[in-house]
């Protein structure tokens, strides 16, 4: 029999983040201060982040060292499993291989807290007692407030209007864990009261929630902000998926092909890619790498790549990526965690110099998709995660078109336990193509 988990022990978990930046065939843009549009210093960041995060921002060092007490944490669900994807390559009749790392097995249901945990960690060391930060689906959220409560810090998180009302449990599981959570835009900020009365049915975006939770983090001396994609930081904290997978197929001796991740602002899809992009890079392989986006959000395949701010308020510093505008409110689309309007510099400059591709699918065939994985592989998919598999799906049946054996890795960033509502509305007709 072929195996299907492929697992590695906790002594063979990462202990160093993997850094593109010295790797990077074009050296990223540098970010830009909202007020002068001149280039960012450390000490304007400050009050923003701590400055180890500020550190890892800028880096040059290909590996960092994970801390103790991080690693820790991580035991919790790290390493976590690759599986081969029999029953799926059964169901679609196909010659090609498929494995998907599996980051639904965190606490918090995804992939996010490998970089939460690090970021309140580095919070927690230099004394910060507050962070605040937003959330569209609730997963990035949830991930934010589990690690907060292992390091006693308070956190207050804007959960994007639309997932606020259609994810009841994600607010549920904030609570668990100690944080406050609210709707965006709220009542408690300047900026939400601003765009409540400007848009009062407005269901809100990741760049309002964004500008608000900025706001309230630069108006108390004791509070810190938490950013869970985008960032430079993020996308190194992310790398832990890609290094596993690297050491899990080699275990059954096969290499990805094709390496597919679901996009928003690029967390997930930097975690699974970017260990295999500096394989890319340095010439020892050639794989695919592709980015799925909702053609409701389609920033890479669309935006422009250009300076933009990340958030309404136009608080945030300007950074070079593919962007759609940052007024731009998306449809209120299932897959909440992808409705941000850019994405991380890093995988908007990889996209740009072709090393990486983007493709888009519509809500309803990516929830198709998530339907045949739930009925082949059992686990019930985010609907962000649907994204990453109608494209994994796509391209084993042009293996089955063609007879080419080749192997797909995607990233399943996390379960779909608390996203019912969204399978009960795709069940009934009710989701709309975007």
């Amino acid at each position: 029999m072929e195996q299907t988990k492929i697992l590695l022990d906790e002594n063979e978990m990462p202990k160093k983040w993997y850094n593109i930046l010295p790797d990077m065939p074009t050296p990223l843009a540098p970010p830009l201060d909202p007020a002068t549009n001149e280039p960012l210093t450390p000490e304007a960041l400050a009050p923003l982040f701590p400055m180890e995060l500020i550190k890892q921002e800028v880096s040059s060092e290909r590996y960092i060292d994970i801390p103790k007490e991080v690693l820790e944490i991580y035991k919790l669900w790290r390493p976590a499993p690759l599986y081969r994807a029999h029953r799926l390559e059964k169901m679609l009749d196909t010659p090609a291989k498929i494995y998907y790392k599996y980051e639904g097995v965190s606490p918090a249901g995804s992939h996010k807290p490998n970089t939460s945990v690090a970021q309140v960690y580095y919070n927690m060391k230099e004394g910060t007692e507050r962070i605040t930060t937003e959330t569209g689906a609730g997963q990035w959220g949830s991930a934010l407030s589990l690690s907060c409560n292992y390091f006693d810090i308070e956190c207050k998180v804007y959960m994007v209007r639309s997932s606020f009302e259609q994810k009841p449990y994600r607010k549920s599981l904030i609570n668990l864990w100690g944080a406050n959570v609210v709707p965006s835009p709220s009542p408690d900020t300047e900026f939400g009261r601003h765009m409540l009365e400007k848009y009062p049915d407005t269901t809100g975006s990741l760049g309002i929630a964004i500008g608000e939770a900025v706001e309230d983090a630069v108006k108390h001396d004791n509070t810190k902000y938490a950013l869970g994609s985008v960032l430079n930081h993020v996308m190194l904290h992310q790398t832990v998926i890609g290094i596993e997978a690297q050491k899990q197929l080699d275990k059954v001796e096969d290499y990805p092909d094709i390496v597919i991740g679901c996009c928003g602002g690029g967390s997930n899809l930097a975690g699974i890619s970017l260990p295999y992009m500096r394989d890319k890079i340095e010439g020892t392989h050639d794989p695919r790498i592709i980015a799925v986006e909702p053609s409701a959000c389609p920033t890479l395949c669309d935006g422009k790549f250009e300076y933009d701010y990340g958030d309404m308020a136009k608080l945030t510093p300007l950074l070079k990526m593919y962007s759609l505008g940052y007024d731009f409110i998306p449809p209120a689309i299932h897959a909440g965690g992808l409705r941000y309007h850019g994405c991380s510099p890093i995988i908007s400059q990889l996209t740009a110099d072709n090393l990486m591709e983007a493709t888009c699918y519509h809500q309803v065939e990516v929830f198709e998709a998530g339907v045949m994985f739930a009925r082949s592989e059992g686990i019930p998919p985010a609907p962000e995660s649907t994204h990453a598999i109608k494209c994994a799906i796509d391209e084993a049946l042009k293996c089955k078109q063609t007879g080419e054996e080749k192997t797909i890795l995607f990233c399943l960033s996390g379960h779909g336990h608390f996203d019912m509502y969204s399978y009960d509305k795709y069940f009934s007709g009710q989701l709309s193509n975007d």
